[in-house]
């Protein structure tokens, strides 16, 4: 049986830089660095959640043959991939805190029926909601489509 999400994948053209983003910028930990031939495993997580981690994955690793590749560093480069929702206490301190450490922001913090919502893109271009959940809907708010 299934008992819940363990590692999930984000795409990146640089491990370093992306570990580096996710460190300083988000303020996850490391959870594992290690080489592996010719590629790194790298994982990343938040620290109040340790049974989830974030693998970054180069764009150009093992694999993937050179037409996938090539593709998905176009998809990622354009911005279209989603990789996720990120939970905060405070997405409007957060908000704050992040762009004042250079994240970018593609919405500000928005009242949504599921909560407040702000998006952002890493350094790869994979973008983020980053979500203050509501105890209930509120159907009174826009989602904001």
């Amino acid at each position: 049986m299934i008992t819940g999400l363990g590692i999930t994948t984000v795409w990146t053209f640089d491990q370093q830089r992306t570990k580096t983003f996710f460190t300083e910028k988000l303020g996850f930990e490391v959870r594992s660095e290690v080489p592996m031939g010719d590629m790194r495993w790298v994982t990343v997580g938040a620290k109040e959640q340790p049974d989830v981690e974030l693998a970054l994955m180069s764009l150009d690793g093992p694999g993937l043959d050179a037409e996938s590749s090539e593709a998905l560093k176009k998809l990622v480069s354009k911005g279209v991939i989603g990789a996720g929702a990120l939970r905060t206490d405070d997405c409007r301190g957060d908000y704050e805190t992040f762009r004042a450490r250079g994240v970018e922001f593609l919405q500000e913090p928005q009242e949504r029926p599921y909560g407040i919502e702000a998006i952002f893109r890493d350094d790869n271009g994979n973008w983020y909601s980053l979500t203050q959940r509501n105890e209930k809907l509120d159907f009174s708010k826009d989602f904001g489509c």
